[in-house]
C-alpha cells in the first residue's frame, strides 16, 4: 500500500502585527522540506510525520512524501503564497504512481488571503485529486476552528488529545492504524460534527481538571461499540472567521446518526459546564503578593497574551517592567524577541555593560521599550540547540542570533526568531537554568508546562499589554457571525 502524506500546517492570527511571507515558511522552525527529506528529517521525532512513518513501516505501508510547510504562527498567509504551496503538494501528490491513502498534517486554525477555513480548502483540493474512493485521514492541533468542509472532505479527523501538545506522534500512529483498519478490514468511517457556540478559556491543561474530566469523557466515548475516534476542538480564538469556536467531532463504523448523536452528547456536555473553562488572568503586579504569600518556587508567570506560539510579537515589556519594578532577584524572562538589541549585544561581546533599550519595538500595544544597565552574560550566533522534550523531542530549534543578558538579578534570554519555551534546552546553551531561578517569565500559554511543571513551585498565566490582550481585542470581532460565550451567554 501507498500512502500519500503532506503537510501544510499555520496557526492564523487576523489580530497580530506579524505578518507572513516566504521566510515564515522557508527559514523558521523546521523549514520548507519536500521528498524524501520530509522523512529523513522527522524520523523518530514527536511530530505527526514522526507517527506516521513509524504507524506505516509498522504495518508494511510505503509512506510517499510530497512537502512539509510549518510556518511559525502568525497573521494570515498571502494569497499566492498559499497557492504556490498548495500546488507544490497536489502536483507532487499527481506524480506518485498509485495512492491507497493519505495522511495529512495540518493545524486547524490556519487562515490565508480570500480562505477564512484553509485546512478546509486543502483537504477539499486534496479530495479533487485524488477522488471520492481514497481514504483521507488528517492529524490537527487541539486549537482548531473546525468546520462542516472538512467533515464533508475527509474520512477521519484526529485531533491533539494532550495540552500542552506532546502527543503528535501517539496521534501520528493512531492515523496509521486507522488508515490499515480501512484498508485492509473494510472499516468505513462515518464523521460528525458539533460546533459549540463558545470560545474556551485558558482552563485547558489535559492534565489537570476540569479539563482532564473532559478528556476522560472522551475516552469513555470512545470506548463504546462502533466508535473509532474522537476528538475535542477548543478553538483557536485569534481569529476573526465564520467559524471560531469549540467543537466535538466523532468517527464511528459506518453509523452517522452514532457519530452525530456522540458529538451532539458530549458538546452538551462541555457547554453545560461553559463556566469552568474560564479562568482570570490578572496582571504580574497584581498576582505577585498573593504568589509570594503561597512561598512555592520557582514562581512562574506565563505571559499568555504575547505567546508567539499564538502568533505574538514577543517583545512585549509588562512583566520585565514589573520584574524591575519589585527589585526581583533570581528571575528570569524566556524570551524577548528582540534582534536590534542582541545586535549591540553581540557588538559589545561577553562580559560588557551597556545601556540598552529592551523590547517594545514592534508596535505600541506592546508596550514602550525598558530601559536597562545590563551585563552581557552570553552570546549566539545562530541560536542552534537540540529540543529535550518531550514536545520536539530530538529535533533542532533556531532562534537566530541571541543574548543572554543580566541586570540586578534580573535575567533576559534575548532571540531573533520568535518561538516560545518549549523546554529549556536552548537557556541551558545560554548559562540560564531556570531552574536555579525564584520567578520565571515564559511567553508562553501553556506549552511550556510539558518540562517546567516538574520543577515548578506555582505557574500563575497572566495578561500585560500587547496586541492580543483583552482590551486590545474588545470590539474587534466582525466576521463571527454568531453569538459566542463568553462574551454572550446564550
Amino acid at each position: 500500500m501507498r500512502i500519500a502524506t503532506g503537510s501544510i500546517s499555520h496557526e492564523s492570527s487576523t489580530f497580530t502585527t506579524v505578518a507572513t511571507d516566504w521566510n515564515s515558511y522557508r527559514n523558521q522552525r523546521f523549514g520548507y522540506r519536500t521528498g524524501q527529506e520530509v522523512l529523513d528529517f522527522f524520523r523518530g521525532s514527536n511530530t505527526a510525520v514522526g507517527g506516521f512513518l513509524a504507524g506505516c513501516e509498522q504495518h508494511g505501508f510505503e509512506l510517499v512524501p510530497t512537502i512539509f510547510a510549518n510556518a511559525h504562527p502568525s497573521g494570515p498567509t498571502p494569497r499566492a503564497i498559499f497557492y504556490e504551496i498548495l500546488d507544490d503538494m497536489l502536483t507532487r501528490m499527481g506524480q506518485i504512481d498509485r495512492i491507497d491513502g493519505v495522511l495529512l498534517d495540518l493545524h486547524g486554525a490556519m487562515v490565508a488571503e480570500g480562505h477564512d477555513d484553509a485546512d478546509g480548502h486543502i483537504l477539499a483540493a486534496v479530495r479533487e485529486r485524488v477522488g471520492p474512493e481514497v481514504p483521507i485521514i488528517a492529524q490537527l492541533d487541539i486549537h482548531s476552528n473546525m468546520s462542516p468542509l472538512r467533515v464533508e472532505a475527509a474520512d477521519v479527523i484526529i485531533g491533539h488529545e494532550t495540552y500542552p501538545e506532546i502527543d503528535q506522534e501517539e496521534r501520528g500512529l493512531e492515523c496509521a492504524d486507522i488508515m490499515r483498519r480501512i484498508l485492509q478490514e473494510g472499516l468505513k468511517p462515518t464523521l460528525a460534527l458539533h460546533q459549540i457556540p463558545m470560545v474556551w478559556g485558558m482552563n485547558q491543561v489535559t492534565a489537570h481538571p476540569p479539563m482532564r474530566q473532559a478528556i476522560e469523557y472522551l475516552h469513555e466515548i470512545e470506548s463504546r461499540p462502533g466508535v473509532i475516534c474522537g476528538s475535542i476542538a477548543t478553538c483557536y480564538p485569534l481569529a476573526d472567521i465564520p467559524n471560531l469556536g469549540a467543537s466535538v467531532y466523532i468517527a464511528t463504523d459506518n453509523d452517522q446518526a452514532l457519530a452525530q448523536s456522540l458529538a451532539d452528547e458530549l458538546g452538551a456536555w462541555i457547554w453545560e459546564r461553559r463556566t469552568d473553562w474560564q479562568c482570570p488572568m490578572p496582571a504580574v503586579a497584581d498576582i505577585l503578593p498573593e504568589a509570594e504569600a503561597a512561598g512555592k518556587y520557582p514562581i512562574i508567570f506565563a505571559d499568555r497574551d504575547d505567546n508567539t506560539g499564538g502568533g505574538s510579537p514577543g517583545d512585549s515589556t509588562g512583566v520585565l517592567k514589573t520584574f524591575l519594578a519589585q527589585g526581583l532577584q533570581d528571575a528570569c524572562i524566556l524570551y524577548i524577541t528582540d534582534p536590534e538589541t542582541v545586535a549591540q549585544c553581540r557588538q559589545a561581546g561577553v562580559g560588557a555593560e551597556l545601556d540598552l533599550a529592551v523590547g517594545g519595538k514592534s508596535t505600541p500595544l506592546q508596550g514602550e521599550p525598558v530601559p536597562m544597565q545590563a551585563t552581557v552574560v552570553a552570546l549566539s550566533d545562530d541560536g542552534k540547540f537540540t529540543y529535550a522534550g518531550p514536545r520536539n523531542r530530538g529535533l533542532d530549534g533556531f532562534m537566530g542570533p541571541s543574548a543572554h543578558i543580566v541586570q540586578n538579578g534580573i535575567h533576559v534570554l534575548l532571540i531573533s526568531e520568535r518561538e516560545q519555551p518549549f523546554d529549556i534546552a536552548f537557556s541551558l546553551t545560554m548559562d540560564l537554568d531556570p531552574r536555579k531561578m525564584r520567578y520565571i517569565s515564559v511567553k508562553s500559554a501553556a506549552h511550556f508546562r510539558a518540562n517546567f511543571e516538574p520543577f515548578a513551585g506555582n505557574i500563575y498565566v497572566v495578561s500585560e499589554p500587547s496586541v492580543h490582550s483583552g482590551a486590545t481585542l474588545q470590539g474587534q470581532f466582525k466576521n463571527v457571525g454568531r453569538k459566542l460565550y463568553p462574551e454572550y451567554d446564550l
